[in-house]
């Protein structure tokens, strides 16, 4: 490939995997260093537990219909279910690496400690990427034509602390530790947080354990994975008369269609004292199919925001001094987006919020030769806006699309933080 213009593929997992494919098909030459010995990133299960490295719990599955979160031309196989579990949705992205002949542009155990700019960058936009050998310890640099960082967000556990934390005396876990659930059996436990992370935690774990506390600080909406006649609900939600109803009457009316006619018949937030103050589109609501029935069952217990810990327990906020007495307290409460090794001038980080204009591209770059992929929470599935994301990369890098100015860019990005 003499002449080809060489693409550094930053971490092999879901999103890596499409960003080689689409460059190929641009004529570009990938190369995917991958800082672990397997490829599939989140979708590969581990039991290791290693903060850097995403992780998905045995029980992980997709939170969307397979047909939805369709690639472009790569559909799943018919006898697949229509919420993937993670060994599912590995071997539909292991197929796809081998029928588009992606796996020998990935180079295994190989660890990017730093990019920057070259000497010429603003001549010609090229990057310098050096990398660790996790074997040997060798470091090793070249320059490429482009950078595609694919590490996802949901690698670097979000810890926070909380009055008397360090007091506490028994296990705090993130639930990035999570795997499989022996270690709750008829333990006391306290899940923080209302994500979908929580939930699955909470659930799970209560099969297990004698109590199981969830600790609520801000409400959302929870939502199953199953719609009006059991189709999958994101087939009733994402279609072309929701999009007419949100174009044409006000957030609010459409809120209360999502809330009447899909939340409130299979679970009332109401009757649980969990009732958001916002709707249903305004910020990013849970999937929890299981939910509802361990409320029920008292299995799980919901409480207020955490107070302050004492040595064997919490105390939450609206029990007085009442103390809980905890065995295990799992922190569901999220992920940093870092990028240890992007100079801090190439990326703009405010208020826990990365600039991206379109959730790609760094707007203050002089040129469009490094790309974030991946750095997404849409309503609805998440594979289609990510290879969309790539095929863009790939098209703007061969010439064939063009990024608007800096200050359109940045005025896009703050349209859309402003909400």
């Amino acid at each position: 490939m003499e002449g080809t213009k060489k693409v550094a593929v930053i971490g092999a997992g879901t999103s890596g995997l499409m960003a080689i494919k689409n460059l190929k098909e641009e004529n570009f030459e990938p190369v995917c260093f991958e800082k672990t010995s397997r490829v599939g990133g989140l979708w590969h299960y581990h039991e290791d537990d290693i903060d850097g490295i995403p992780s998905c719990m045995w029980c992980t599955s997709l939170n969307n219909s397979k047909e939805l979160g369709a690639i472009s031309d790569f559909p799943p196989k018919s006898d697949y279910p229509n919420y993937m579990r993670h060994f599912k949705v590995l071997e539909m992205f292991m197929d796809y690496a081998k029928t588009f002949d992606l796996l020998h542009h990935i180079r295994y155990n190989k660890e990017v400690i730093h990019i920057m700019k070259t000497q010429d960058y603003n001549e010609i936009g090229e990057w310098k990427v050096v990398v660790k050998d996790n074997i040997t310890g060798h470091h090793s640099e070249d320059v490429y034509s482009g950078v595609l960082v694919c590490t996802g967000h949901l690698s670097i556990p979000n810890v926070p602390h909380f009055p008397g934390m360090k007091s506490f005396k028994r296990k705090i876990i993130h639930s990035h530790s999570i795997k499989k659930f022996l270690e709750f059996n008829d333990k006391t436990v306290c899940v923080i947080g209302t994500g979908s992370s929580a939930l699955d935690s909470a659930v799970e774990i209560s099969h297990v354990a004698k109590q199981v506390y969830m600790s609520v600080r801000t409400p959302t909406w929870i939502m199953t994975r199953h719609g009006p006649y059991g189709y999958p609900l994101d087939w009733s939600i994402l279609k072309w008369s929701f999009a007419i109803l949100q174009n044409y009457f006000p957030r609010s009316i459409c809120n209360k269609v999502i809330q009447e006619v899909f939340i409130d018949p299979r679970f009332s937030h109401d009757l649980y004292n969990i009732l958001p103050k916002h709707g249903p589109l305004d910020r990013d609501f849970a999937l929890s199919d299981a939910l509802p029935s361990r409320l029920m069952s008292g299995a799980i217990l919901l409480k207020k925001a955490i107070n302050y810990f004492t040595e064997d327990g919490i105390v939450f906020c609206e029990e007085g001094n009442t103390v809980t007495s905890v065995d295990i307290v799992v922190l569901a409460t999220g992920y940093l987006w870092e990028f240890p090794f992007l100079d801090s001038e190439d990326l703009i980080i405010q208020d826990k919020i990365v600039h991206l204009y379109k959730c790609v591209y760094p707007p203050h770059l002089k040129h469009p030769t490094l790309g974030i992929i991946g750095f997404i929470v849409p309503m609805g599935p998440g594979f289609p806006c990510v290879e969309m994301q790539c095929r863009w990369f790939a098209h703007v890098m061969s010439g064939k699309s063009k990024l608007p100015s800096q200050k359109e860019m940045l005025n896009d990005i703050y349209r859309q933080i402003q909400g």
